[in-house]
């Protein structure tokens, strides 16, 4: 099939208002009497309150509103889990969790408010090892966790422990007794924060008739109307999320954050409010990646076939579970603990845990990165067990159509081999390399995430112009480009003739959010399926025109045929208008599971090693995709860029470091993520594979990028320098003490 729009490369179609400073944002949003929301937050880790005064901040000038948790109901928030008040009510849970809130007139009043709140506190014991919080006697972070909504008894109880997934194949054990060699390995990654340019902010509006309009970073405008709705008891027909763009996302704008205290500062003040997080607070109170414990113990036989495995996989979701959607609020990333590879026998096991950290949620391919990075390490480590090289190891257990991942789901159209073998040959794989320097691999795959429904209108004006309604947020990834692309290539006009428009909550009744890869699937499917409808509809009117039967008419390049005499898409839409100013389609799409097409991703890298002190440096970069149909060749590899520049910081130096719950890195100036003399060469090769589940069988692309990143790196290092560092990031520092020690890598 042909395509003449989709899978050329597009400029941007908010490029230039972003550019030009046009492209609203939530922090752009001024209400007439707008008021500034600030919290006051913990000190503690871990400790009961005793008593709040807030007497001398309410005299202060300016101050409309002041709350604590006493003064709300005690709603519990969350996607799934509601286990977060909207205030600390009785205790604190982990350093920086809000214990009261004020709304003033100015920032500067709003801090003096809070200066002058006095709390009293008793310190709880702690808990930060999610290891040692699973043992018995180990102080609990939630002591009510079993009357919390949301909350789904995991088959087994311990202490700290709100949700486990097991997966099971075969008969572990007696794979184990099976195998000529069994090997275990732990592995332990941090917490990293998704590092996006704005910050989480809001604007509440509460009306006189209890009317609620919101702005907001967040990219799940019916999510937040929806739970809003069910959790603080507000009838859901008063609530109005207008929809503004998103200032980076990278999974971590998804969740509530401060709208619901935004809401009670506006209800109490009878004025709306504004809260914009400081970064200091994205740091020490936003939803960073999970921090993670991963046990590896797999039995292999001594030509190379994996006949066993074992795995704990261990998420530590801090102080509350709140951010993670899904019945069972845990990471899925946990079923990659069998990686690509065909293992008869396996038995996972994931847990989330309580602990008095930074509450943790969702960032790009949520679990896969930190999983991925033990299975390959790991996968790396038995091959060198076992004397064979690590490709080949690779090749001879890769699954194949018909595998059946971990929680039953078949694979079909699988493309590793090519991926890995293509990677493999453009990094010269088996090559010599000089001293010090080594090649690793690191290998995976990304299935379109999630299900659900949605909506897209599109309008002919008279003119022949188009516009695309959608409620979906712009959040950096040029979705609505692609929407465009999708249309003009239905109807055969220039993408340049179609715009987007962007609705709200009021637009369509529901729609899916941006996240898991699936907005090009299945918001591109409603505006494929609109415009197949629009240019029905508009051949008819062109059938009439031209004196001919409805089949007897085509659309190309933007005209209506009948073979003999045509006629404009322009002239068309204006017959099609009948005067009143143009003609509507709208679709919805629903997607209600996934595809069985993956989407497969291997990474190369190589690096040189400083044997004197450590210092690693990542010489060149490949990473080999197996795509379906590219809509835009710029921004998906802009999408493979990306990923992978997060990929590499997660590998070399983004990490929140904590100290007995305390974030020690609290600003950007400590807190580090590549800058351009970070990064390295980068190789992309693309395995092009029309079978994908989207439009025009595309692939998801957006989140492979960072999955194998830290994995490539890690067996890079060992290649090199015959080290192995367990733990992320992989810092000049770890590295120079493994060299020191002259420990061999089991």
């Amino acid at each position: 099939m042909k395509l003449n729009v989709v899978g050329a490369p597009a400029p941007r179609i908010e490029g230039a208002e972003k550019v030009g400073g046009k492209t609203v944002y939530t922090a752009d949003v001024n209400l007439p009497g707008m008021l500034w929301g600030r919290c006051l937050r913990s000190p503690y880790v871990h400790a009961r309150i005793l008593r709040v005064n807030t007497d001398k901040a309410k005299k202060v000038k300016g101050v409309q509103a002041v709350l604590t948790g006493a003064d709300l109901p005690p709603n519990r928030v969350g996607l799934s889990l509601q286990d977060t008040p909207v205030l600390a009510q009785g205790k604190v849970r982990f350093m920086a969790e809000k214990v009261a809130a004020v709304a003033a007139e100015g920032l500067e009043a709003a801090d003096e408010a809070l200066s002058l709140i006095e709390v009293e506190y008793e310190e709880l014991p702690a808990i930060f090892d999610p290891v040692k919080a699973m043992q018995p006697g180990a102080p609990l972070v939630h002591e009510e966790l079993p009357s919390y909504k949301g909350f789904h008894a995991p088959p087994e109880t311990l202490p700290n422990v709100f949700a486990i997934q097991n997966w099971t194949a075969g008969d572990v054990e007696a794979g184990f007794k099976e195998a000529d060699v069994v090997i275990e390995h732990t592995f332990k990654t941090g917490l990293a924060h998704q590092a996006y340019i704005e910050p989480h902010s809001v604007v509440v509006s509460v009306s006189d008739g209890g009317g609620v309009d919101i702005w907001a970073s967040c990219k799940a405008p019916f999510r937040v109307k929806s739970h809003l709705s069910r959790q603080l008891e507000i009838p859901k027909d008063r609530i109005r999320v207008h929809v503004v763009a998103v200032g980076g996302d990278f999974g971590g704008k998804g969740a509530l954050m401060d709208i619901p205290i935004c809401y009670h500062l506006s209800k109490v003040s009878g004025r709306p409010v504004k809260m914009v997080m400081t970064y200091n607070e994205e740091l020490t109170a936003g939803d960073p990646r999970h921090a993670s414990v991963i046990r590896i113990k797999s039995g292999v036989k001594k030509d190379g076939t994996i006949v066993a495995r074992s795995a704990d996989v261990i998420f530590n979701s801090g102080a509350y579970a709140s951010f993670k959607p899904g019945e069972v609020p845990n990471l899925g990333g946990g079923t990659h603990a069998t990686g690509v590879y065909r293992i008869p026998n396996y038995a996972i096991r994931s847990y989330g845990i309580y602990t008095n950290g930074v509450p943790c949620g969702y960032y790009r391919a949520p679990g896969q990165p930190q999983t991925v990075f033990a299975c390959e390490s790991h996968t790396d480590l038995l091959a060198k067990a076992l004397g064979l090289d690590p490709l080949d190891f690779r090749l001879k257990n890769l699954i194949a159509d018909g595998y059946k991942l971990p929680g039953g789901r078949a694979v079909d159209k699988v493309r590793c081999r090519e991926t890995l073998l293509a990677a493999a040959k453009k990094a010269g794989w088996g090559k010599r390399r000089a001293e010090g320097t080594g090649l690793g691999i690191g290998v995976s795959f990304r299935h379109v995430g999630g299900s659900g429904l949605a909506n897209a209108e599109i309008a002919a004006a008279p003119d022949g112009k188009l516009t695309i309604l959608t409620a979906v947020p712009d959040i950096g990834t040029g979705t609505h480009t692609l929407l465009a692309q999708i249309a003009a290539e239905v109807l055969t006009i220039p993408a340049a003739d179609i715009r987007a428009e962007i609705g709200d909550t009021e637009t369509f009744e529901n729609d899916a959010a941006p996240g898991g890869s699936k907005i090009t699937n299945m918001s591109g499917h409603a505006v494929l399926l609109a415009a197949e409808a629009l240019r029905e509809q508009l051949t008819a009117i062109a059938a009439a025109m031209l004196g001919s039967a409805p089949d007897d008419v085509k659309l190309a390049r933007g005209k209506f045929s009948n073979g003999k005499k045509s006629v404009a898409f322009a002239e068309v839409c204006r017959r099609a208008s009948g005067g009143n100013g143009g003609v509507r389609v709208r679709k919805s799409y629903e997607v209600k599971g996934r595809s069985p097409v993956a989407a497969f991703v291997a990474q190369i890298a190589e690096v040189q090693v400083d044997r004197e002190t450590g210092k690693m440096e990542v010489k060149r970069m490949i990473t080999a995709h197996d795509v379906g149909t590219v809509i835009n060749p710029l921004t998906h590899q802009g999408q493979i860029e990306g990923g992978l520049v997060q990929g590499l910081g997660y590998a070399l130096m983004e990490e929140v470091v904590t100290e007995n719950g305390k974030v020690l890195t609290a600003s950007f100036g400590d807190y580090r993520i590549p800058a351009i003399a970070d990064i390295p060469p980068l190789d992309t090769v693309l395995i092009e594979d029309p079978s994908g589940p989207g439009p025009f069988a595309a692939k998801q692309i957006g989140e492979n990028g960072i999955i194998a990143t830290a994995a490539a790196v890690a067996n890079a290092l060992d290649a090199a320098a015959g080290v192995r560092v367990m733990d992320l990031p992989l810092t000049s520092e770890k590295i120079y003490f493994a060299l020191k020690s002259h420990k061999p890598a089991a």
